[in-house]
This record gives structure tokens, sequence and C-alpha cells, in this order.
């Protein structure tokens, strides 16, 4: 899956990987890859900016240290980025169910019209 496919969503992805604990940026590219079972494979040129932006917002928030002498971010949600994640979350759910009227006839949750 392209990043270009995830527009309006890639922050709430973020959010809710960053829900589990603090990760390091490459972490958060692994944990995206492992829960997507690799379909989101995206690049760091995607990931970081996001983060950043993230951060700006408040809802991130992120602390420098060194592993095996190795400098690197770590990030964590913050409790208005706990809140924004709540709130994606209803807002996805209200998106899936009224899309799912057209994309999923068949499901059990639509009612005829």
């Amino acid at each position: 899956m392209k990043a270009q496919e995830l527009h309006g969503h890639l922050d709430a992805l973020l959010l809710a990987v960053l829900e589990q604990g603090a990760l390091h940026g490459y972490a958060i590219i692994e944990s995206l890859r492992a829960r997507s079972e690799g379909s989101l494979d995206l690049p760091t040129g995607t990931i970081y900016p996001a983060l950043r932006r993230l951060e700006r917002a408040g809802y991130v928030a992120s602390t420098w240290s060194t592993v095996n002498g190795r400098e690197r971010r770590t990030y964590e949600l913050t409790d208005s980025g706990r809140r924004a994640l709540a709130g994606e979350r209803a807002g996805w759910h209200e998106f899936q169910l009224t899309v799912g009227r057209f994309l999923d006839p068949g499901s059990s949750s639509t009612t005829p019209a």
C-alpha cells in the first residue's frame, strides 16, 4: 500500500501504534509493517515528517537517547494524543459504516433505504 492511499489516515495509524507504548522511529515503521501483515511498508520520508507534525500538534512527545552508541529519538503518545486517537477512531467508525452502505451492500451494518 502506498503512502498516497493512506492520505488522511496516517496520523491515526501512528497514534494507534504509539498507544502501546514509546517507540523509536524504526520500531514504529516495523510495527506498521507487522500489524498490517506487510501491507504498510512505508518509507522513513513518510513516517518522520508525520511524527514531527504530530509532535508540533502536541499529540506526541519525543526524547533523545543513546543506544549502543547511536542516537535515536523515541516517541510517546501524550494525553492530548490519546484524546485525538479516540476522536479518530470514532470518525473512522462512522466513515466505515457510511461507505459500507455503498461498497458492501450485503453487510449486516446496512439498512435498506
